[in-house]
């Protein structure tokens, strides 16, 4: 047998979606082959710092997502680590600056900003470490909801009506949106996952609440028509020849398919995988994800989610470049029901990973 791999499973990180980032992490640690892996535990805690952790200490409560108390499971301690440019995957101590730990790939499970938006992946292309997943351009544009409509629309794709406004820019007034996006509609931070800090607008008073939290999140926000229809997703997986799992669908309890509807409330959502479509509709959807996961130039793995009015029309909601990967996420289950289990997913993503890092280590990057 061979030598085994070091996958470093880097978690946790600085935005609203830390703490399903731990309940990913604990999935992919668990179902990792340890005749072919070490898996090494990296957690980056809300103020940004990485530490070196075993199980008993960093994946504490990920059963339970009301009582995961990630600040206080990642604490600054002498385990602090760093990733120099050009390191092959070496962590330094902070403390010492002795080398730590080598890592041989990296699967960067972080969800939402400071991690799924290019920055963790911009870092590691520096750092000369394969990683898993979408590059710098695929996970910045699959973040930012507006640029990533807009490569949808210039691909030619379905999508909503949507309008966009910057901190900086003069706020329209409640019945312009309405106007042009027809009321209710929804509000929500342009660069944000998890429906954190989204809004469903009916009044002008919900109105002025909505942008004013939108804008908690982000210095960009949308303005997005609200699509009455059922809510379907698709996983897509590959690189060069992606492929699509089959199609799944959410049946949200709450107003909209919220951040508790998805994490907290265990009766939030119920998915039917497969989703009951007809074949053709299925069949579309199928082809959809796949020519959205292309027009962003994403890598890897990808998440497509889309809403089907009337049972005929598709319409493109977002993707997902690094969608939660817990063994209950719709993700990883509809590859599982398209035969593809979660241990075999893990390994494929790994394989992509490293193939594409060899790939590009012959390309020159000078004259």
């Amino acid at each position: 047998m061979g030598k085994k791999i070091n996958v470093g499973i880097l978690f946790g990180g600085k935005s609203a979606e830390h703490e399903v980032s731990l309940q990913s992490a604990r999935n992919v640690f668990d179902a990792l082959d340890r005749e072919k892996y070490n898996p090494v535990l990296i957690g980056i805690n809300k103020n940004g710092q990485w530490l070196l952790g075993n199980e008993s200490r960093f994946l504490l409560n990920t059963n339970d997502p009301k009582k995961i108390k990630l600040d206080s499971a990642l604490n600054p301690s002498v385990d602090q680590v760093a990733l120099a440019p050009e390191s092959g995957g070496l962590l330094s101590s902070l403390s010492s600056g002795a080398r730590e730990q080598s890592v041989d790939v990296v699967f960067p499970i972080l969800h939402g900003p400071f991690g799924e938006d290019g920055t963790v992946q911009g870092l590691l292309k520096l750092a000369g470490i394969p990683f898993v997943g979408a590059g710098v351009l695929a996970s910045a544009a699959g973040m930012d909801k507006d640029v990533m409509k807009r490569l949808f629309r210039d691909s030619g794709l379905p999508i909503a009506k949507f309008i966009t406004l910057k901190s900086y820019e003069k706020r329209p007034g409640f019945g312009d949106i309405a106007k042009r996006l027809g009321c209710p509609f929804f509000i929500k931070p342009a660069n944000m996952g998890s429906s954190v800090g989204v809004g469903k607008v009916h009044n002008e008073a919900e109105y002025l609440a909505a942008v004013n939290e939108a804008f908690r999140f982000d210095v960009k926000i949308l303005f997005e028509e609200y699509i009455i229809g059922r809510e379907l997703e698709c996983s897509v997986l590959g690189d060069e020849e992606p492929c699509a799992s089959v199609v799944g669908e959410v049946k949200s309890t709450h107003e909209f398919y919220s951040y508790d509807a998805k994490y907290i409330d265990e009766n939030g959502a119920a998915l039917e995988i497969p989703a009951k479509l007809d074949v053709k509709i299925s069949a579309r959807i199928r082809e959809l994800a796949v020519r959205a996961f292309c027009a962003i130039e994403c890598e890897g793995l990808g998440r497509v989610d889309f809403f089907l009015r009337n049972n005929c029309e598709i319409i493109i909601n977002e993707i997902n470049t690094m969608p939660g990967f817990t063994k209950i996420s719709m993700y990883p289950k509809l590859w599982e029901a398209s035969g593809v289990s979660y241990s075999a997913l893990i390994d494929n993503l790994i394989e992509l990973a490293i193939k594409r890092f060899e790939k590009e280590k012959n390309l020159r990057t000078s004259v």
